[in-house]
């Protein structure tokens, strides 16, 4: 993978979208309660990458089983990862935002795809 110039983010949907953001790909199953879709601002939506119904009730935010809800996340997505090649491409030229409606900041499906991107993202680049 060649070298990547933008910066891969989370960001809560509920947010003022801002130039900062580059593109902005909201990444929950589920369309969030209160908010239009001219007002998200979204690119792309690849509910399809979001985590399994039973994955996101098992998790239910509990930060005691964050990192076997990566582990278990990771598993789901490694075959879907022709879904993520937008990601990959927008970053080679500017940022993207991974955009979520859970209030939890820290646990949350799109840090979980923050992290396994990042870490294949790595794995290329080596």
């Amino acid at each position: 993978m060649s070298k990547l110039k933008g910066q891969l983010r989370t960001k809560r949907i509920y947010e003022s979208p801002s130039k900062d953001d580059g593109l902005r790909v909201f990444v929950e199953r589920l369309w969030p309660r209160g908010i239009s879709k001219e007002r998200a601002a979204i690119d792309i939506w690849l509910k399809d990458i979001a985590p399994s119904s039973e994955l996101r009730k098992w998790f239910n935010h509990d930060p005691s089983k964050w990192d076997e809800f990566k582990k278990r996340y990771s598993s789901e997505i490694k075959d879907k990862f022709g879904l993520l090649q937008p990601i990959y491409d927008a970053l080679k030229t500017g940022n993207v935002t991974l955009l979520y409606a859970s209030r939890e900041e820290k646990y949350n499906a799109a840090s979980a795809l923050e992290h396994f991107l990042l870490n294949s993202i790595r794995k290329k680049v080596k």
